[in-house]
């Protein structure tokens, strides 16, 4: 018998799709998805936001997100099963925030994994028994401000010694492995050569199929060593009307068709969402050929290589002075003097940026800055 396993990446109500999410409505979100949805075996997306009513942002650069709980009764409608928590938002408004997303989830009769009161919780691995079939599902985010430690809400941190030893201690637990990774740079459409020799070793060790989100937009896929791993997915549900561009708008549903452990087929379903109306719908046969086409294009770009780190490296040259600005805490008028590298160049000696240097790219510096940064976040 094969099971159908469908996977959504990121969803977060907004001020535009609100009031369908409060009311349930998941036709008026999903519309014709809703199919995919229904059909679905075992079904899973990422929230991207705390589902609360409270209001309590923490210091972080970037938006604190946040929707009503009533929404998350949306998802057990679209016969949605899983929420997966790991994510650089789920902690926007702080514990209590998290904590009224668990409690909203399980009213709903929602699943949640990636995230939870502490560390401990939100490493656990998920296992759905689905007609005899135990899968599993882990989620991981990159370390930003959403993680948990031993003793605080939070989502799971990607941590590859953790990873391999919580496989050999919990292997015998499940017959396939799901790693859903928030991971990834925004707006780029291919993986840098850490995350895709990151994804390679978390297959290596065990997992089946890692499934990549948070860019913001599609990137490609590729088959290794019998394990499916995809590289951005796109929004699922994010209206965001500052942003409104092809990638914004477009995204692919992962559809894993699992006959027995370790054998599965993958397919990707394209969406437009967001785009001059409300929610997701399939795209039109022609689009979608279209887009799967020029996934498959970038997907030759990650078997190469040398050709993904030329891509690569042209990315870091383009963004250079927008992250060096960034690093050395420019202010507004700062960054748009650094526009073009002049302000970095005239006023940062090269012994100093050799310092910076030395302070970020050592592992060993790097420590010392990510417990500073700690422990002066804990101070707010």
């Amino acid at each position: 018998m094969t099971v159908q396993v469908l996977i959504g990446s990121d969803i977060c109500p907004t001020a535009e799709n609100i009031p369908w999410f409060a009311n349930g409505d998941a036709v008026g979100i999903f519309h014709d998805l809703l199919d995919d949805f229904k059909s679905a075996d075992l079904s899973i997306v990422d929230l991207e936001c705390p589902l609360t009513d409270q209001d309590h942002p923490i210091p972080k650069r970037g938006p604190c997100l946040k929707a009503p709980p009533s929404c998350a009764q949306t998802f057990r409608n679209a016969n949605i099963h899983v929420l997966n928590l790991a994510n650089n938002h789920i902690l926007d408004q702080g514990a209590i925030g998290l904590k009224d997303t668990l409690e909203a989830a399980m009213a709903a009769g929602l699943d949640t994994v990636g995230a939870g009161r502490n560390l401990a919780e939100a490493r656990r691995i998920l296992v759905k028994d689905v007609d005899g079939l135990r899968i599993g599902i882990l989620g991981l985010a990159d370390h930003e401000f959403s993680i948990a430690t031993a003793k605080t809400y939070g989502a799971n941190p990607l941590d590859l010694i953790d990873f391999t030893r919580q496989l050999a201690a919990e292997r015998d637990k499940f017959d396939y492995l799901i790693v859903i990774l928030h991971s990834g740079i925004e707006y780029y459409q291919l993986p840098s050569p850490r995350l895709k020799e990151t994804c390679r070793f978390l297959i290596e060790q065990g997992a089946n199929a890692v499934i990549c989100q948070h860019t913001h937009c599609v990137g490609g896929y590729e088959e290794y060593r019998g394990g499916y791993i995809v590289y951005g997915q796109g929004n699922l549900i994010f209206d965001y009307n500052k942003i409104q561009d092809r990638s914004w708008t477009e995204g692919v549903l992962v559809r894993l068709s699992i006959a027995r452990p370790k054998e599965a087929k993958m397919e990707l379903v394209p969406y437009v969402q967001s785009r001059g109306s409300i929610g997701a719908y399939k795209m039109e046969t022609a689009q979608g050929q279209v887009l799967l086409k020029e996934i498959d294009e970038r997907s030759v770009y990650i078997k190469d290589d040398a050709l993904l780190r030329e891509r690569w490296e042209r990315f870091c040259h383009e963004r250079r002075n927008y992250y060096l600005s960034t690093i050395l805490g420019h202010n507004r008028i700062l960054e748009w003097l650094n526009k073009h590298g002049h302000l970095v160049k005239y006023l940062y000696t090269t012994n100093g940026m050799l310092g910076m240097q030395s302070l970020v790219c050592c592992e060993s510096h790097r420590e010392v800055l990510e417990t500073i940064f700690h422990s002066k976040s804990s101070d707010h």
